[in-house]
């Protein structure tokens, strides 16, 4: 159930991302062990180094608002498939989202979904009790 929730604030936030250089906009939602969710959206640069993709956006309000334990993460773009996180979104994934459900949805309907050790399997961690 809490999957098409995610999936839908993360549409919504979607909407609000500012992606004037690629138009391509992305939206996501991350659920905390306690229940809380956090959002984000891409935001990009004239200087692509200085762009914050949505997962990671998401994450660092989440662990800004004192959250560092994510359980499940919410994508959505316009693509033709659901898109997968890139690779420092699977590294921080894998620092705050060990075992989390990361589930992915394009405009037209499409879904899928992996576990975080999927996405980056082996990957080193650095937080305590990891």
């Amino acid at each position: 159930m809490y999957e098409n929730e995610l999936l839908k604030k993360a549409a919504e936030v979607r909407e609000k991302a500012y992606a004037p250089y690629s138009d391509f906009k992305v939206g996501a939602a991350v659920l905390t062990a306690d229940g809380s969710v956090f959002t984000g959206c891409n935001v990009e640069n004239a200087s692509y180094g200085l762009t914050i993709c949505a997962e990671r956006a998401a994450i660092f309000a989440a662990v800004a608002a004192g959250h560092k334990d994510i359980t499940a993460l919410a994508i959505v773009a316009d693509a033709d498939k659901p898109v997968s996180p890139c690779g420092a979104c699977r590294q921080v994934l894998a620092e705050f989202a060990r075992g989390a459900e990361v589930f992915s949805a394009n405009l037209s309907g499409g879904k899928r979904s992996w576990k975080t050790e999927e996405l980056l399997p082996d990957a080193a961690f650095a937080r305590e009790g990891s």
